[in-house]
């Protein structure tokens, strides 16, 4: 099952904002973290796991899939725990999230679920599909004028203005501001994954 208690609660117990958003700055809570006991090697692995699984808003039985996915990838010169990372970028909601379509990762999920989006000229409602290299992502004509999108293009253009001319950190998608697309326009690389993850450990604990 998706974990679905209070998140702040889950963000003092892996000690970072898991989600990116104000509401969820430590630095602002009243209450302090909650401090872990000496763990074993287990220990911290499985914290590892629950970060990260959290950070992506994964059930156990989803995350457990990418790393079996990993697994079976035979492609060479990567790494499982690099295949798997790979893997969890290329949901079509975290891209929606790191086209900074959504604010969060959830918000991205709930938006890709009500099929806010087209993939490739067709409507889409699992976040779970990956995109691959050329894939276009762009918002259905009817919700451009919906509230949560009609300012859009204008915080794509201030971001853009604050970042040196680029609408998003992830050098492996490209956003067009003013027809509110995604591209893209190469496969994520090492470099490009959320380098507070330790998906090393992850796959050391699944592979036990």
């Amino acid at each position: 099952m998706r974990y679905t208690w209070p998140k702040l609660k889950l963000c003092r117990r892996e000690g970072i904002n898991l989600f990116g958003t104000e509401k969820y700055d430590l630095s602002k809570s009243k209450r302090t973290l909650l401090k872990s006991r000496k763990t074993s090697e287990y220990g911290t692995q499985l914290r590892k796991k629950q970060l990260a699984k959290r950070m992506f808003g994964l059930s156990e039985k989803q995350f457990f899939s990418y790393y079996k996915k990993a697994q079976k990838d035979h492609t060479a010169g990567t790494t499982t725990w690099q295949k798997m990372l790979k893997l969890l970028e290329l949901r079509i909601d975290n891209v929606v999230f790191r086209a900074n379509f959504a604010r969060t990762r959830m918000q991205a999920r709930q938006f890709v679920s009500h099929a806010h989006f087209l993939l490739n000229g067709r409507k889409v409602d699992i976040p779970s599909i990956s995109v691959k290299e050329g894939d276009v992502i762009e918002l259905r004509p009817k919700m451009a004028q919906s509230p949560l999108y009609k300012s859009l293009a204008e915080e794509l253009a201030e971001f853009s203005k604050a970042n040196k001319g680029k609408v998003t950190k992830a050098s492996w998608i490209e956003v067009d501001p003013k027809k509110l697309t995604i591209t893209i326009k190469a496969m994520p690389a090492k470099d490009d994954f959320e380098q507070i993850i330790d998906i090393q450990t992850i796959v050391e604990f699944y592979s036990k």
